[in-house]
């Protein structure tokens, strides 16, 4: 599991944050790659969190930050038969039901969406959502930070599984 950085350090700004993204993207990917799935939905903390339902979380985000707050689409399936208001946290209770695989396969569609999405923007048009407006500059850093914060659990959560660790 040892990622060399992507060599972006003296990048322009759009290249340095898709660079970034797609480098803890492959992260998540890498983190959960030959991950057993008693391991993937087993919840070694006092809270529900398992390492399948954070993939298919990060999947659900790409999707409502740059598909549906950037692209102005509809929100895709999985998501958009689900009621978050009754079931806020279905995209974690969901993952314990099904194979890993299936949340490694959505977490994958939604950041092709969310590149693609991304590639037909300035980093400056706007998106909106019940809070506000955004830019795109502003998804791609929050994206990042949620992204990294993730791959930061799912790294502990991999130990504590397997003993796996590195990059």
């Amino acid at each position: 599991m040892n990622r060399p950085m992507p060599p972006v350090c003296t990048a322009g700004e759009r290249p340095m944050l898709e660079a970034m993204l797609d480098w803890y993207r492959a992260g998540v990917l890498s983190k959960v790659a030959g991950m057993s799935q008693a391991d993937a939905t087993s919840t070694p903390l006092p809270s529900p969190t398992t390492a399948a339902g954070l993939v298919k979380h990060l999947a659900l985000v790409e999707d409502f930050w740059f598909t549906v707050g950037i692209g102005k689409a509809a929100i895709p399936e999985p998501w958009a038969g689900v009621d978050f208001t009754v079931d806020p946290d279905w995209e974690f209770r969901t993952a314990t039901e099904a194979p890993l695989a299936e949340s490694v396969a959505l977490y994958v569609q939604a950041c092709e969406r969310s590149r693609a999405v991304n590639a037909n923007h300035s980093l400056d048009d706007i998106g909106t959502d019940r809070r506000g407006d955004f830019t795109l500059r502003w998804v791609l850093v929050h994206m990042l930070e949620e992204t990294a914060r993730h791959l930061g659990h799912l790294d502990i959560l991999r130990e504590l599984a397997d003993g796996t660790t590195g990059e």
